[in-house]
C-alpha cells in the first residue's frame, strides 16, 4: 500500500539513490500547479510527500505550496545553507571539514570514494551528523564490483563502530548498524509503498524511472496511476529477496531493472554486497554484547555459509 509520495521539484533535483541525474537534463521547475495538484494528490490518498530539491533556491510561491502540507526535505549540499533540511545528500565528499550539525545525511560514493575516504567518514564526519547513509553510485553492470575490498573496509569500520558503542555512544551508519535493529525487511519500496511525480506531471516507479527514460511513466495526475503488475514490486512476490533476511538491504528496484531485466530480482552482486553488511554487522553486534546486556530484546544475527540467498535456495525452496 502507497505510504509516500516523492516529488522531484526540479529537473534537477539532486539524487539520493544509486542513479545519477544526466547533466544534459538542465534545470527546469516542476508547474506550480502540477506542485498543487501534486499536494492534492497525497491529501487525497493519505500519503507523507518527500519534496527532492535543486542547489537553487525555490521562488516564494512554491515554497507557500510545500509549506503548507506536513512533508519531509530532501535537499543537496550547498554550503552553508540546508542545515534545517530533514535529508541532506552530499554529492560529493566536502573538501573542508563540517563545521555545522547536520542532520540524517546520504552520502553519494563511488566504490574508490568509499574505500579513500572511508576513514574519514569515521572519524571526521560522524561528529557532525547524527545519521549516515552510504549509498554507491555510478554502478555499472558490466563492470566487476570490488566485493573483497568492500568486505575488507566494512571490517574496518566495524571496529571503530564497537570501540565507539563501547565508550557509549550510537553511531548510526545505514549498512553497517540498521541491521542490528531490524526483524524484517527495510528496504525503499519503490512501486509498493512508495511513487515518484515528476516535474513533467506524470507518475514514474522512482526518480530514476524518470531520468532513464521519461516515457516510462505510470500515469499521471489527470488519468490517475496506474502501475502495470503491481504485485511484481512487493517483498512477498520477489522469490529471493523474500527468503532472505540482509533485512538492510535497499533492495533498489531500478538497479535490479538495470542488473538482471527484472525489477523483483536483485543481482549476484547487489546480494553478496549487502551480505558482507550483514556479516559485518553480525560482527559488531557479538562484539560489543561482550561488554554488556547490550539491546536484549533484538535477536542475534545468525551465522550463515552463503553470501548469494540463490545459493541457499535448495532450503528455501523446500519451505515453500
Amino acid at each position: 500500500m502507497l505510504q509516500y509520495l516523492i516529488i522531484l521539484l526540479d529537473e534537477s533535483s539532486t539524487s539520493y539513490c544509486h542513479y545519477d541525474v544526466p547533466k544534459n537534463r538542465g534545470k527546469r521547475l516542476i508547474d506550480i500547479d502540477y506542485l498543487k495538484r501534486g499536494v492534492r494528490f497525497a491529501m487525497m490518498e493519505n500519503l507523507m510527500i518527500q519534496f527532492v530539491y535543486p542547489q537553487e533556491d525555490l521562488p516564494s510561491d512554491y515554497v507557500d505550496v510545500i509549506n503548507s502540507i506536513d512533508h519531509i526535505d530532501i535537499k543537496p549540499f550547498v554550503d552553508g545553507k540546508n542545515i534545517d533540511s530533514d535529508v541532506v545528500v552530499f554529492n560529493e565528499m566536502p573538501l573542508n571539514l563540517l563545521e555545522e550539525s547536520y542532520p540524517t545525511t546520504i552520502f553519494r560514493l563511488t566504490f574508490q570514494e568509499f574505500f579513500d575516504f572511508h576513514h574519514y567518514l569515521a572519524k571526521e564526519v560522524f561528529r557532525c551528523v547524527k545519521r549516515l547513509n552510504i549509498v554507491i553510485r555510478r554502478i555499472d553492470p558490466i563492470q566487476a564490483w570490488p566485493l573483497d575490498r568492500y568486505k575488507k573496509k566494512l571490517e574496518e569500520i566495524s571496529e571503530w563502530i564497537e570501540e565507539e558503542y563501547i565508550k557509549g555512544n550510537a553511531p548510526q551508519w545505514n549498512i553497517l548498524t540498521d541491521r542490528m535493529m531490524l526483524s524484517k525487511m527495510n528496504n525503499c519500496g519503490a512501486g509498493d509503498t512508495t511513487i515518484t511525480l515528476g516535474p513533467n506531471g506524470k507518475f514514474y516507479i522512482c526518480p530514476a524511472f524518470y531520468y532513464k527514460d521519461t516515457d516510462d511513466s505510470v500515469g499521471d495526475l489527470h488519468t490517475g496511476l496506474n502501475i502495470p503488475n503491481q504485485q511484481l514490486y512487493k517483498l512477498e512476490y520477489a522469490p529471493i529477496c523474500r527468503h532472505c533476511d540482509a533485512y538492510q538491504c535497499r533492495r533498489c528496484i531500478w538497479l535490479n531493472r538495470r542488473m538482471t531485466l527484472e525489477v523483483n530480482t536483485p543481482s549476484h552482486e547487489q546480494c553478496v554486497a549487502s551480505h558482507h553488511e550483514r556479516n559485518a554487522s553480525r560482527r559488531i553486534l557479538q562484539g560489543i554484547r561482550k561488554h554488556g546486556n547490550f539491546m536484549p530484546e533484538y535477536y542475534d544475527i545468525k551465522e550463515i555459509d552463503y553470501l548469494d540467498p540463490f545459493n541457499n535456495r535448495e532450503k528455501w525452496q523446500q519451505e515453500d
